[in-house]
């Protein structure tokens, strides 16, 4: 009984002591490690930690059963076991570093991008191109890679491709993945509404042996792509000239040109908020006490039903 009232008294005392602070560091704890075993979760790196984990189980019953060569051999893993973790897990280390540095918040949805007036009206320009040309070769059945770059810039990729950078057309598009062009093979990138590479090879996908086995090289490329970048990929397929598209690893397909363009335009070209302060020195009209001048309620639901 007073071993019980022991551990009360001593869980009572540490439940006094915690502050507000504590409770926020131990949130912000949490929630990193939720991030990291979400990260590694059925990946290659998932599977190493279990493997660690059991190490550390074996070490401690060695240790409580006086098992000493088993302790002794856990115990000299372990010692070594950072530097281990970090050639181990280098791959998966620098996407998580990657993803860390890409912006968390997506400011495009508000600053359009931080894209300046020309930039875009290319975007403005390069959208119904981009469309068209989907949908041209969607009809054809010519497969097609077409990466558009967002905050995460992709010299990388462009490297290992060859150079274009050309303003976007139907027949740029068509001519680039026609099957027997010397640069149909691999990914176009665009960047500020312009053709700037193609041929370009993208990096395999982190999940590759839990995508669906239908789909091929390509859709898989987009996938990886996305998943190591914010970039948006577009996909046409060779066998059946479905439209896709893959954002932050997750593909989605079924897309028409028109419910293409205007996915694209809402995610490039976002309605740029008012900002409240652009009105504080506009004066407001005197009413004239003319009817004529001001637009009816009536006529005013015409015009917005019009529109």
């Amino acid at each position: 009984m007073d071993l019980i009232r022991n551990y009360l008294h001593a869980f009572s005392n540490v439940m006094q002591s915690i502050g507000f602070v504590d409770i926020v560091d131990i949130l912000l704890l949490t929630y990193l490690i939720y991030v990291l075993l979400k990260m590694i979760r059925e990946t290659r790196a998932g599977q190493l930690l279990k493997g660690i984990i059991l190490l550390v189980v074996a070490y401690l019953l060695s240790d409580f059963a006086h098992l000493r060569a088993i302790n002794l051999i856990t115990e000299k893993v372990l010692s070594i076991g950072l530097l281990a973790l970090v050639i181990i897990f280098q791959p998966e280390l620098r996407r998580a570093l990657e993803k860390f540095g890409q912006t968390t918040f997506r400011l495009s949805r508000l600053t359009s991008f931080g894209q300046s007036g020309d930039v875009r009206d290319r975007w403005e320009t390069a959208i119904p191109i981009i469309c068209e040309s989907v949908g041209e070769l969607s009809r054809t059945n010519t497969g097609a890679l077409i990466v558009i770059e967002r905050s995460t810039k992709l010299g990388e990729q462009i490297s290992n491709g060859t150079v274009v950078n050309a303003t976007p057309s139907l027949e740029l598009f068509c001519n680039i993945f026609y099957p027997k062009t010397p640069l149909h093979d691999g990914a176009v990138i665009m960047r500020d509404g312009m053709i700037l590479a193609a041929a370009c090879f993208l990096p395999k996908p982190q999940k590759e042996e839990l995508i669906d086995k239908h789909l091929g090289s390509r859709h898989r490329a987009a996938i990886g792509m996305s998943e190591n970048s914010d970039a948006m990929v577009l996909v046409v397929s060779e066998e059946t000239g479905q439209i896709s598209i893959a954002e932050d690893g997750k593909l989605t397909r079924d897309y028409t040109p028109d419910t293409l363009k205007e996915y694209l335009t809402s995610v490039l070209l976002p309605e740029i908020p008012d900002k409240p302060w652009n009105n504080l020195f506009q004066r407001e009209k005197p009413d004239s006490g003319d009817n004529a001048s001001a637009p009816s309620s009536d006529a005013a639901k015409e015009k917005e039903d019009a529109q």
